[in-house]
């Protein structure tokens, strides 16, 4: 029998015979394919739950934030301001339109842009801003909107991790003119992959949905009439859409939210308790004029101690981990960018440990016990 314990996931959706059942009952529909009956269903509830009057589903959140980029007219040249700390499907997404990501510099707390920093960048050149809603947590919103209305820019929340996310109140997906969303694995609620686009602006999600079914409507808005539409085409489009599997299963994800909010919350609960006031680490801050939705649980390492050793020893004790996400500014595709000291700190130093909907107090309790172990080991 070995010795070696069972390893803690970074990340492990939660889903079950209620998936199962949807997806047969899509199965059984005959559709498949995407754009259809289920994901109608899913753009409707999804819509609702984030508080604005239109969703589009669709295969992920980088072609999401893209179809934003495009309807918002971002064109060569254009320069937008990104929150610096992200995966970089956010940078990716403005040079796919043509356009220079000018990334800003974080809060040293939640991660997100600084305001300040933002205000600083704009030129004549830029558009819009791209806010990131780190780790799930939204940013400065009432601070980008004022600052985008004053120079008559666009604000797009990347709500990438952020599903059952609030500030003030408002849910994130709301809080500007636009926002993208993903279904991830690592996602709080998930079909593997997936994303959306939404908007209270119908103009650009009728846009957007015609451009990720290749410039045209998608099949569904030409069935029942009695005649034989024909659609035309009058810009190039791409095949963006979101299957009506991957829908099914979104729409029993978004019956689980709540459920998966408060078991993440729970999580979250018990390691700040369990490390806040340990030296050598910081936890996370939730900020209480929003909810955290707890996408991740990401701990600042001290400058002294190696984070490297550090993630080694949890994998070894059975705790998966990983770096928390990436200072854009600093990866090469990109080119010569600016240094952002707050960012290139954060990624030097996060260190993200296991955050998921299944965890179980032991589970909770063994990495908690670990971290405490791998400290001692390395103060």
């Amino acid at each position: 029998m070995s010795d070696t314990p069972t390893t803690i996931a970074l990340g492990q959706p939660t889903v079950g015979e209620e998936e199962l059942a949807a997806v047969a009952e899509v199965f059984r529909s005959g559709w498949l394919a995407g754009a259809g009956p289920a994901c109608r269903r899913f753009e409707e509830r999804f819509a609702a739950t984030v508080g604005t009057r239109h969703a589009l589903s669709t295969s992920n959140c980088g072609s999401a934030l893209y179809l934003g980029l495009r309807v918002l007219g971002v064109n060569p040249g254009d320069e937008v301001i990104v929150g610096d700390y992200t995966f970089p499907a956010t940078g990716h997404a403005v040079l796919q339109a043509g356009a220079k990501p000018v990334f800003a510099d974080i809060r040293p707390d939640i991660w997100s842009a600084d305001p300040k920093h933002v205000e600083s960048l704009i030129t004549p050149k830029t558009v819009g801003i791209l806010a990131v809603d780190v780790a799930g947590q939204p940013g400065d919103f009432d601070e980008y909107r004022a600052i985008a209305d004053k120079h008559g820019l666009w604000l797009f929340e990347d709500a990438a991790c952020s599903a059952g996310a609030t500030y003030k109140t408002r849910p994130a997906g709301s809080l500007g003119d636009i926002a993208a969303f993903s279904f991830h694995g690592r996602k709080g609620i998930t079909a593997g992959e997936g994303g959306a686009l939404v908007s209270d602006r119908e103009d650009l999600i009728a846009h957007a949905r015609k451009l990720h079914t290749y410039g045209i409507e998608p099949a569904i808005t030409r069935e029942g009439g009695d005649e034989l539409p024909i659609p035309t085409f009058h810009e190039a489009g791409y095949n963006f859409r979101l299957s009506d599997v991957q829908a099914a299963i979104m729409n029993v994800q978004l019956d689980r939210l709540p459920d998966l909010l408060a078991a993440r919350r729970s999580v979250a609960k018990r390691y700040t308790e369990a490390f806040d006031g340990l030296d050598g680490i910081e936890v996370p801050v939730a900020l209480t004029d929003r909810e955290h939705p707890w996408q991740a649980y990401i701990l600042t390492v001290a400058p002294e101690i190696s984070r490297g050793k550090f993630a080694v020893k949890l994998r070894e004790r059975g705790i998966q981990c990983n770096f928390g996400t990436y200072a854009s500014h600093l990866q090469p595709v990109y080119g010569e960018q600016a240094p952002l000291p707050v960012s290139a700190d954060a990624f030097a130093r996060h260190l993200a440990v296991p955050m998921h909907a299944n965890l179980t107090d032991a589970e909770v309790d063994r990495v908690a016990e670990g971290v405490r172990a791998v400290l001692a080991e390395l103060s």
